[in-house]
This record gives C-alpha cells, structure tokens and sequence, in this order.
C-alpha cells in the first residue's frame, strides 16, 4: 500500500489489501466522529443559554429581594446579613458576587462604585429588573439593575445593581456536556456497530455469485442479472463484456486452426508424396521434377499461412476505436498502386486509374486499406488474364466515397456473384490456384471500416468490386493523409 494514502487506510488496512468492507467503515467512521464533534458543540451552546437563562432570572430575582428589603425601611441602606448573603457562594464554585446601591441625591450607598448601570438601558422607577453585561476587576460579569422610590427621603430614588461572574454559568454548561457525551458516543458506536454488521450481512448476498462464478471452469457465458444485487450490475456487465470478447478470440483461434489445418493438409500431402518419389527414383529427371512440384506446394503454403494470418487479423476485435484516422484515398490510392505496377507489368495487365480532382475524406486506417486493395489487386492481375486491363476509381457522392476495382477478364457467373468474400470459396472451373481467402479479407477489412461490398459484372463483362466507405466523421482535414 503508498504511504501517500490517508492514515486511516494504513489502519483500517495493516495487511496492505484493500478491503471493501473496511473502506466503507472508514468512511462511515469519519463522519460519525465529526458528527460527535458537532453534537457536542450544539449540546454545549445549548446548555450555556439554558444555564444563562436560568442565572439570569435568578439575577433578577436578586435585585427584586434587595429592592424590596430597602423599601421595608430597614437602618441603614443595607444589613450586614444582607451583604454577607449576596456575596456568599453556597457550592463554593469561587463564582464572585457584586452589589451596588446608589443614591440619585447622595450617589454610592453601599457596595462597587464601578458597578454603574449604562445609561442606555433607561431605568423607569419601580419597573422590572434590566439585564446588563459589565467588566468589574477585569472580570466579566452580568448585572442586574433597577429603580426604586427612597423611603428614607421622599423625592430620591435607589438605584440597585446586583452582578455576578460568569464562572458558574459556564460550569453548569460543561456538566450538562459531560452528562451528554457518554450517551452520544454510545450512541455512535451502537450506530457503527449496527453499520458493521450490516455491512456483512449486505456483503453475503455476493457468495451465490462468488459460488456460481468459482464453479465454472471453461463457461464463458454471461452472468447475467438474476441475482446480481444493483450495486454492482455494471461491474458484471463489464465482465460479460469481457466474456465475449474472450469467446470471440477463442472462436477466432479455433477457426484459424481449423482453417490451417484444412488448407494446409493438401500442400504439406504433395510435399511429402514428391519427396517420396524423388526418394524411391533418384533419377536427375525425377528428382528435378519433384523439386519443382516441392517449390510450387511450398509457395501455395506460404501464400495460404500468410492469407490465413491476414484473415485472422481482420477478425480480430477492433482495441483501439481511435485507430482509424482522417485519410483522403485520392492521393492515398495513386500511391499504393505505384508500388503495383510491376506485378502488373509481369502479368501482362494494363494497369490504370481513374481518380477526383479533389480529395475523398474517410475515416480509415492505412495499414489495413492498404491490405484490402493489395488483395483486390491481386484477385483482379490472377484472374483477369494476359493482355486485359485492370481500372482502380474513386469516386464521391453524398452517400460517401466508393472505392472501385474493374477489370475486362472473363468474369464470375451470376449465380456465384453472391458468394463471393465467403472464406474458401473459388468460382467452380478456374484454372488459377488461389486460397479462397483474398476477397473475404476484403470483406472483413471493410466492415471494420462501416463500408459496404458490392460484386457484379464489369462494363466490358469482366468482375466489379465496388467499397463504398461512409462520409468521414471528423470535420478537421489531415494534411498527412
């Protein structure tokens, strides 16, 4: 496993193998905690207003008691006993009290001087207790303040002030968290075990699919939806995927061998009769006669291995959609034929082409056109004959480009026009050797391409071989082409 990745991994997975179920704890796992944290958070905010609250109207609660023992005209603005009890902390949590009583007339009779009320809370005589918050001894604080009518002098009013610190209001918050806590994390841990599990039990309805797929052993066919849970339908889609393209290879390799060993049965037949013969008569004639059968069945298995290797690529599943490329056949068609002309000339073929003064776009790959036309050649100089004539077009239309090979040779019957680019297949009473396999590599290599193969008769009665190649797909032109 990278040390790149999170911590949390390398914990949740020592052994270094990935784990599913690990992985979906550790993402559960984060956010429960994370979860904790704010809870704790909102559990603490919440108890620090409730506890406010209720300090608060203890507060007031305060400045009302001592309002109203002044009004009871008690000696003195305020008893010992009343100053020992509203300073006093009866849990002994050092929560500091304050108290002030001023004088409209007279100004501080007893307690903090800098225990003033802001002028913006406007007090009214004798109305309810307002709430302030103050700094005294650099300590914050919350007061409470009212106005009362002075019984002692009549026309002066009290102001009275009462404040404590904050310390035994954040205390009741941080106990009501304390108290919370334990039950949110067993809550959380109840949760993630709850996950674990499930995820377990979740996680078996894989083993019918894990048991079907380990007793195969040579099926490649599709696994199918049936018991597939929805998760992971895409998964074993991919798979069946890969199931038929491993069944399509397999099917190619087998008909390739099967096809080798059809073909080649016959040459490798007369190779080991002539050798036999050369053996059994040592004469110069015998022997020279059975060396030239030996070079003729040699060159007839080499064609046919090099024919069958050809067909089997075209075959093969396309890997690469991005392989085809914008090619114009006008100017890659001349170019191909260039490298024709002396098989032509040593078939005695009249060789020509027939091209656009513009270019013929197709999306197309260079190798294997060059392999279709190489094979359309060859099928034409074989059996064309002597002295006739061989004419490559390309032509375009709004249908796409047509890619042409006509010659005026004796042609093909009707009847078997249909059956030509059917591997093996030759046309009955030809006297050329050939494998069967040139047109069906040309049928192959144009279907890769979305073309179409058309077979009929030649304007001048020989064979036509039409591919008409769709309009290409990609608008930007390739000056390499």
């Amino acid at each position: 496993m990278s040390e790149s990745q999170p911590w949390l991994y390398r914990l949740l997975e020592p052994d270094g193998r990935q784990s599913l179920r690990r992985r979906l704890l550790a993402f559960l796992l984060v956010p429960l905690m994370a979860m904790l944290f704010i809870e704790s958070l909102i559990t603490y905010t919440g108890a620090l207003v409730y506890s406010n609250h209720v300090h608060d109207r203890d507060l007031a609660g305060g400045a009302e008691t001592v309002a109203r023992m002044l009004q009871m005209g008690l000696d003195g603005p305020l008893s010992e006993q009343a100053r020992f009890l509203l300073q006093y902390d009866p849990e002994g949590h050092n929560n500091i009290n304050y108290f002030s009583i001023a004088s409209e007339h007279h100004g501080l009779l007893a307690g903090a001087g800098s225990l003033a009320p802001p002028s913006r809370l406007a007090l009214s005589v004798n109305g309810e207790p307002k709430l302030f918050d103050a700094m005294i001894d650099r300590r914050r604080v919350r007061a409470a303040s009212m106005v009362i009518d002075s019984v002692h002098e009549p026309g002066d009013t009290l102001t009275v002030t009462v404040a404590e610190t904050l310390r035994d209001r954040r205390q009741r918050a941080r106990e009501i968290l304390l108290l919370s806590i334990p039950a949110q994390a067993l809550l959380i841990a109840a949760v993630f075990v709850l996950v674990w599990f499930g995820v377990r039990i979740g996680l078996r309805q894989l083993d019918p699919l894990t048991a079907r797929l380990a007793a195969r052993e040579h099926d490649l066919a599709p696994i199918g939806d049936a018991d597939v849970p929805v998760e992971i339908l895409p998964l074993t889609r991919t798979i069946d995927g890969l199931f038929a393209r491993l069944r399509g290879m397999l099917a190619l390799q087998e008909r390739f061998i099967a096809d080798a060993a059809h073909q080649l049965r016959t040459p490798l037949a007369g190779l080991r009769v002539h050798v036999e013969r050369a053996q059994s008569d040592p004469s110069p004639e015998t022997v020279k006669d059975a060396l030239g059968h030996i070079l003729r069945l040699t060159l007839r298995a080499t064609r046919t291995s090099t024919q069958l290797l050809a067909l089997t690529r075209a075959q093969a599943p396309e890997m690469d959609g991005g392989a085809h490329t914008l090619l114009d056949l006008g100017r890659f068609i001349p170019d191909m034929l260039a490298l024709r002309v002396h098989d032509a000339l040593a078939a005695g073929v009249d060789l020509g082409y027939d091209g656009l003064p513009q270019p013929a776009w197709i999306d197309g790959d260079r190798t294997t056109l060059q392999e279709l036309l190489d094979n359309l050649l060859d099928n034409a100089l074989r059996y064309a004959g002597r002295g006739s004539m061989v004419t490559v077009a390309v032509a375009e239309d709004e249908r796409g480009v047509t890619l042409s090979v006509e010659d005026n040779g004796p042609g093909v019957p009707p009847a078997f026009l249909a059956r030509l680019g059917e591997r093996f297949f030759r046309v009955p009473g030809s006297n050329e050797e050939g494998t069967g396999l040139g047109l069906a590599i040309v049928q192959r290599i144009a279907e890769r391409h979305r073309a179409h193969v058309r077979y009929t008769a030649g304007n001048e009665g020989g064979l036509r071989v039409e591919v008409r190649f769709p309009p290409a797909r990609t608008s930007k032109k390739d000056g390499d082409a």
